[in-house]
């Protein structure tokens, strides 16, 4: 090759090593604040490094680029309108969207499950609870609300959003609740929308905290740590966000101030411009 881009990963440091013996240019993408082990073992064979976050951790300074991640940009053309048939969503209240990922989504399923009534009084909610919890969450949800059928409409239950799916949802939601990977940031961040992010304490090197806590200053979101996101404090946040109109107005300005939707393409044509200039 002419170069190798590496995004990391154990997979990719074979590949990046044999590179480095060919005298290979090597160029790497960090997408998290601190780096994972193999990035880290690789950062130091890497030309330069792209990254996600300002004060990403590990990496020697003068080796850093500051792109932010790649995202799809897809979800950058949802349409309320759309999701307003999709969802059949109901008007006047706000639109809540929660992003339960692959791992830990049960957690906040429950969470969310135990003051679902009170959340639907006051709000209109999409809720993605992943593929293996769908039916257990559909069965209590109505054991939930079974008092107060009339508040079924206001709630949308999903095992997954698609691409085409997420894009409209992210256009109708007022604001989200989301895990706290790269990839959740700054998609939340280019389609402008407030954000709660309760990350997923699990993670390597903790770094989906630190990803929370780095986007908290920005003031585009608040940050639940797991042990703190018990479900009347997330209904409080939420009903004090929403009486703060000004308050949400400021994160969606933040989310704008610090996305960067053409991180890909500044890779893209970075790259093609080192080889064109060799």
């Amino acid at each position: 090759p002419d170069f190798i881009f590496s995004k990391g990963g154990f997979g990719s440091i074979p590949g990046v090593i044999a590179g480095k013996l060919l005298l290979v240019p090597v160029f790497l993408h960090e997408s998290d604040i601190i780096p994972g082990i193999a990035n880290q073992f690789i950062s130091r064979f890497a030309l330069e490094i792209f990254v996600s976050f300002p004060g990403t951790e590990y990496f020697p300074l003068k080796k850093m680029i500051l792109v932010g991640n790649p995202i799809r940009r897809e979800v950058l053309e949802g349409s309320k309108t759309e999701a307003e048939s999709f969802f059949k969503l109901s008007s006047g209240k706000p639109v809540i969207l929660i992003l339960g990922g692959s791992q830990g989504a049960q957690r906040i399923n429950d969470k969310i499950l135990e003051i679902l009534p009170n959340l639907l009084e006051n709000f209109e909610v999409i809720h993605q609870c992943g593929e293996k919890n769908f039916e257990q969450v559909k069965a209590e949800s109505k054991v939930m609300i079974r008092m107060n059928e009339a508040l079924e409409k206001f709630y949308h239950l999903v095992p997954f959003l698609k691409e085409p799916e997420l894009r409209h949802a992210y256009a109708a939601a007022d604001i989200i609740c989301s895990r706290a990977g790269s990839g959740s940031i700054f998609e939340i961040a280019a389609v402008g929308k407030p954000s709660i992010l309760v990350p997923l304490p699990e993670a390597a090197q903790n770094h989906q905290v630190k990803n929370a806590y780095a986007y908290q200053e920005t003031g585009a979101c608040l940050v639940l740590e797991e042990a703190n996101f018990t479900p009347h404090f997330f209904l409080e946040k939420l009903k004090s966000l929403f009486s703060q109109p000004e308050k949400l107005l400021e994160m969606a300005k933040a989310t704008k101030d610090f996305s960067k939707p053409e991180a890909a393409r500044i890779i893209a044509n970075y790259l093609v411009e080192f080889l064109t200039g060799r």
